[in-house]
């Protein structure tokens, strides 16, 4: 089953070591890299993945909507942050998994139902998700088996939020 992953284009960026490095010098051609990355990541995984980019400083007059690779990229219009996109996405229930570190969008998107990955986490998956593809590896490979004997209570159960935020962490 494919996940619906709606991702803080920016905040990952600047979150990630391997992009912000260049992301400084050369604004456009990271972005563009990034999205590469995120397209071979929907190649191996085959998730439904939107990115939303800032553009309240600098951006459009109207929100700008694109699909590079499959990959469906929003530009916030000129005084509207990706953050309050986010949000109207997640409002209008669009989108079950929200890749973000920012504390107000997490704790919203929480609100709402949705489950939110933070940018190091999933950072983490797209490197594995990438290491799996030079390895030609596929997502079957992952999948262990496991015997044991049946439980009858678990005294340290994870919450049912952690429960679920596992549950999509192990989906990326």
């Amino acid at each position: 089953m494919s996940l619906k992953i709606i991702i803080d284009g920016y905040n990952l960026l600047m979150a990630s070591d391997r992009f912000r490095r260049d992301f400084i010098s050369s604004f456009d051609e990271t972005r563009k890299k990034f999205i590469e990355n995120l397209y071979s990541y929907k190649r191996l995984k085959g998730h439904d993945i939107t990115v939303v980019f800032d553009g309240w400083k600098s951006g459009y007059p109207v929100e700008k909507r694109e699909v590079i690779n499959g990959i469906k990229v929003i530009f916030s219009r000129m005084g509207e942050k990706a953050d309050e996109v986010i949000k109207k996405m997640v409002k209008n229930g669009d989108f079950s998994t929200v890749v973000t570190s920012d504390r107000d969008v997490a704790n919203f998107v929480l609100r709402h139902g949705a489950v939110v990955i933070s940018s190091g986490e999933f950072e983490e998956s797209l490197m594995l998700a990438e290491i799996s593809a030079l390895k030609g590896e596929s997502e079957e490979d992952d999948f262990e088996v496991t015997l044991t004997t049946k439980k009858k209570g678990n005294p340290r159960r994870l919450s049912k939020t952690e429960r679920k935020k596992m549950q999509r962490l192990r989906k990326l």
